[in-house]
């Protein structure tokens, strides 16, 4: 019997060990991040609903709420001969969502931001009270930022999806090749 308490508190331990070794989420910015958006993103963000992976799937699935892909698309790569065609690699996201790529970034051109207004009111019917999801990649703060831009244009209902298309394909979830929404 000892041997069993004793096993126990060594688990016990570890798990502690273990945990203790994840890195802290980093606090929310006043403002939006404004470079390395593929770093670990804050676990909170302020006005908004954080939601996990299975809470999407129960909204998808009920399509309950507009799914918006932020992530940003690759530019073409400087070095390439402009000679050479390039083909930058498809976007597989959520199936039905829609993707504004560009509209994550930390500060948007007034272009990219009537882009962003045009397409959410698009993807919402106009409605500031439609449930509305951003996400993009895990540890990607394109959709933090998106979200948060949602929110100074007053949607009301504004969840946050921070494991994004990553999280839902490890999930077992439908992925679709999504093109960019036109400008």
């Amino acid at each position: 019997m000892k041997l069993r308490g004793a096993a126990a508190v060594f688990c016990m331990a570890m798990m502690g060990a273990a945990w203790a070794q994840q890195p802290a989420a980093p606090p929310e910015p006043e403002g939006y991040r404004l470079d390395n958006y593929h770093t670990p993103t804050p676990a909170t963000l302020k006005g908004a609903t954080v939601i996990g992976v299975d809470r999407a799937y129960e909204l998808w699935s009920r399509k309950e709420a507009v799914f918006i892909d932020a992530l940003t698309r690759p530019p073409r790569p400087a070095d390439l001969p402009r000679e050479v065609i390039w083909r930058p690699s498809p976007r597989h996201d959520i199936p039905g969502s829609v993707w504004l790529p560009g509209t994550g970034l930390g500060e948007l051109s007034p272009e990219m931001q009537a882009y962003f207004e045009k397409g959410l009111a698009r993807a919402t019917g106009g409605g500031k009270e439609k449930p509305v999801v951003f996400y993009c990649r895990t540890d990607c703060w394109a959709s933090w930022n998106a979200a948060k831009r949602a929110l100074t244009l007053g949607y009301r209902n504004v969840l946050w999806y921070p494991g994004g298309a990553d999280a839902w394909e490890k999930a077992g979830h439908p992925l679709e090749e999504r093109a960019p929404e036109p400008m």
